[in-house]
């Protein structure tokens, strides 16, 4: 997991199995950084905003444990704050050259949302 990883595609899909849109949008951008220690994350939407709306974005570090499936992190700093002091964990498996990171499901504008995050390691 150590280097730096650049988010390549984010997948939602409601409860049966469908793909629906993500609160990233259709060009998600994103990057996260482990070090031996600390991991650094910052992903959100990249188109600019319409008129009076705001696009969905999250950041936040800490300290990580990494076990081979799951990846934890003891968040210490975030956007949202309401993420300090919280255990952000993701079910972790590697496709070829990609690691997809699994949150768990959460409710996004009423929908149940289960969401692949795909990176690529550059660096």
């Amino acid at each position: 997991m150590i280097g730096i990883w650049r988010l390549v595609q984010v997948t939602a899909r409601d409860p049966e199995g469908r793909i629906i849109p993500s609160e990233f949008g259709p060009t998600p951008i994103g990057t996260v950084q482990f070090d031996a220690e600390r991991m650094m994350a910052a992903l959100g939407d990249s188109r600019p905003p319409a008129a009076g709306e705001t696009r969905f974005w999250v950041a936040y570090t800490g300290v990580w444990d990494f076990d081979g499936t799951v990846l934890s992190t003891r968040v210490d700093a975030a956007h949202p704050a309401n993420r300090i002091g919280t255990d952000q964990v993701r079910q972790v498996r590697f496709e070829g050259a990609r690691v997809v990171l699994q949150p768990p499901l959460r409710m996004v504008k009423g929908v149940v949302n289960h969401l692949e995050l795909a990176w690529e390691k550059v660096g």
